[in-house]
């Protein structure tokens, strides 16, 4: 989160020099927290992150959890 806010910060201040090296902040902090580059999983599963969950697996369960939120049974 602290990547993200200097990239908030570096636009509000239109620091450009700032504001082009926030943005690989944000992306060194997602590799090593595992959101981007290779899967670190070994059991063979697919990677998801980059498709919608309607066209996914998880269609169906994804399909419920939004009844939940929306008010339906």
């Amino acid at each position: 989160m602290t990547a993200r806010r200097a990239v908030r910060a570096a636009k509000a201040d239109q620091d450009q020099d700032v504001e082009a090296a926030a943005p690989r902040a944000v992306d060194e902090a997602k590799r090593a927290l595992g959101e981007r580059g290779a899967v670190w999983w070994t059991d063979g599963s697919p990677d998801l992150n980059r498709h919608m969950a309607k066209n996914t697996p998880y269609a169906h369960w994804y399909s419920e959890i939004g009844r939940c939120f929306s008010g339906g049974t």
